[in-house]
């Protein structure tokens, strides 16, 4: 925490024009029009930068980060980035992977990050390895962002060949992970892998992020069979459905009845167009699948839809910068999104998504912000500047100036 009161003087705020932000102890105390700078030491000139709330990363995967030049993907889908990982794992030793993360981390933070999720791949080759490395790097940077860490169990988890990596997701929640997860349309009985999955969630009383429907077949209903449980165990466990790429392959009048589904359930959904618009649809060339969710359609049923990056410059996506509002810049594009909207897909409701209170850029409010070169929230969607302050906990945690 920072003692001492600081000022942050001349930032722009959207709805309030240019201000002044004090901060005390950590916390905002006051925000005013902007009067005069003065000589005194406890003041920072913002400079007339756009005042932002926090940018949030729901779905990373920081023990594959920064493979590119390493891992080959040939055939530039989902399987192949697969295979590619899988005929590396020898070489993605623990030290190998915390370094690669770490950097990844104080990218994210160094672009406005406060708080990521990311999932670590767990399973029969790798064990509990990329967990505890990331519960390392967790720990190494809980000064500059909140992590939460998600064991990706690996398939098969249904019948008998399914035990290993069964017992491996129970290990995984016993050595830290805060969230669970897998991939149901990977198994040979995605129904029955879901179902292990939710159960666990719910007897462990931890998170469950599913890797659901990262693919174009309109038979693919992992997010639809969420819902349904959901609602007929009445279970409260906070549930995030990241990809649901499938969804947006089915005819219109089942897009709507699985949104009112997953709505009912208060299921959020991750949406990730970097990384899908990257591996989806390459075996098609007429009608060319967009590898995105319908997002405007899920949040017309009221439910909660944020964005990620998924990957970041590994064989699921060569490129990336781990800046959410790049993100949301491909929203926009690609996923037909309200400048707004995109905007609030990797904030408000992104911290939503991971079951943590939005930030509030107001009076009594944790000082938790980005401050930005910009002069409007389309202008920072459009540019991506580099030009950035990031406070966290009313410290300057980083300047590019």
């Amino acid at each position: 925490m920072n003692d001492e009161k600081t000022i942050f003087k001349n930032a722009q705020s959207p709805t309030l024009g240019n201000v002044d932000v004090q901060v005390s102890d950590g916390v905002i105390t006051s925000i005013v029009p902007t009067t005069p700078s003065t000589s005194e030491p406890s003041q920072i000139d913002a400079g007339g930068w756009l005042l932002l709330p926090p940018l949030v990363e729901p779905h990373a995967h920081l023990d594959k980060a920064f493979l590119s030049e390493r891992i080959d993907n040939p055939s530039g889908d989902l399987m192949g980035a697969i295979r590619g990982i899988e005929s590396a794992r020898a070489s993605l030793t623990r030290k190998d992977t915390i370094r690669r993360a770490e950097r990844a981390v104080r990218q994210l933070a160094n672009n406005g990050v406060h708080l990521v999720r990311s999932h670590a791949d767990t399973t029969t080759d790798t064990e509990l390895q990329n967990v505890e490395a990331l519960l390392e790097v967790k720990q190494q940077c809980a000064d500059i962002v909140e992590l939460q860490v998600a064991a990706l169990v690996g398939w098969p988890l249904s019948g008998r060949a399914g035990a290993d990596n069964r017992a491996l997701a129970r290990a995984a929640v016993a050595a830290g992970a805060d969230v669970i997860g897998g991939c149901p349309h990977l198994d040979e009985d995605p129904a029955e892998a879901l179902r292990f999955l939710f159960e666990l969630a719910n007897e462990l009383d931890v998170a469950l992020d599913l890797h659901a429907d990262e693919n174009t077949r309109a038979t693919s209903v992992d997010l639809e069979l969420c819902a349904d449980m959901v609602i007929s165990s009445g279970s409260t466990v906070d549930i995030a459905a990241s990809h649901c790429v499938a969804l947006g392959c089915q005819p219109e009048d089942v897009q709507h009845r699985v949104a009112e589904k997953v709505a009912q359930a208060r299921v959020s959904v991750i949406a990730l167009p970097l990384t899908n618009l990257y591996l989806q649809g390459r075996d098609q060339t007429h009608n060319v699948p967009r590898g995105l969710t319908p997002v405007n359609l899920l949040r017309t049923h009221g439910v909660n839809v944020a964005a990620g990056g998924d990957n970041l410059q590994d064989p699921f996506n060569p490129l990336g910068k781990g800046d959410p509002l790049e993100t949301a810049s491909f929203l926009v594009l690609a996923g037909h999104n309200l400048i707004d909207d995109a905007f609030a897909a990797v904030t408000y409701r992104a911290s939503t998504a991971l079951g943590v209170a939005p930030v509030d850029i107001s009076v009594g409010s944790s000082a938790n912000f980005l401050l930005i070169k910009s002069t409007s929230v389309r202008d920072a969607l459009a540019t991506q500047t580099h030009q950035r302050m990031v406070v966290r906990h009313g410290r300057v945690l980083s300047a590019r100036l």
